[in-house]
């Protein structure tokens, strides 16, 4: 990455496009403070999330910022509701708030009658509107989607789309998902392609 700069509004949705190795998955991490830049800022509000402490910024990742990965890195030995309620739970919210939130989200994508199942008990489109939901739970602002239907086929790669977009719109929240698929980055507002570490504005792909 080389001197790209990038503002994301509100309840804006950004795809990011570009050939393997360019550098998308580094992009998100720096957004989302998994890893620090070199050199330039990340700010949150006008303010450099880097400023911080580091647990301060610890408890600013997990309340402001969701995370969705290619694959869904859910514990294995927690229910689907349990998965979802974690990020709470770490929060310092209570059990029955954060299982009823975590229930509200699984209602609506479509998990309701899936609550109580582990994630090898579910479909991989399944496990990944897990991921989701838990990605959602702390209402962050911001989410950051690396590939999230990179590993499910065409018809539910699609109906997950469907369902980022419409959460999206519902609660308001800026999503920036890095992605090859051109029918998920048409759905977005906005199309960049990361090349030769800068982002280059694209025409968004015919639907």
């Amino acid at each position: 990455l080389r001197g790209l700069s990038l503002t994301v509004e509100a309840g804006e949705v950004v795809a990011i496009i570009g050939d393997s190795g360019t550098g998308k998955s580094t992009l998100l991490h720096l957004l989302g403070a998994l890893d620090r830049p070199d050199k330039g800022k990340v700010c949150y509000d006008g303010q450099d999330i880097f400023e911080q402490s580091d647990d301060a910024l610890s408890r600013w990742r997990n309340t402001s910022v969701g995370f969705v990965f290619q694959f869904h890195h859910l514990l294995p030995e927690f229910s689907a509701l349990e998965n979802v309620a974690m990020p709470a739970l770490i929060a310092g919210q209570g059990r029955a708030q954060a299982q009823s939130r975590a229930e509200t989200l699984l209602e609506q994508l479509g998990l309701g009658m899936r609550l109580g199942h582990r994630p090898a008990e579910l479909s991989g489109g399944e496990q990944q509107r897990v991921a989701v939901a838990r990605a959602l739970m702390n209402r962050p602002a911001l989410v950051l989607a690396d590939e999230p239907s990179g590993s499910l086929d065409t018809k539910t790669a699609e109906a997950l789309h469907e369902e980022l977009l419409k959460l999206s719109r519902t609660h308001d929240q800026a999503f920036i998902i890095a992605t090859h698929n051109p029918t998920l980055s048409g759905l977005c507002d906005r199309v960049l392609l990361l090349e030769d570490g800068q982002l280059w504005a694209q025409p968004k792909p015919q639907k």
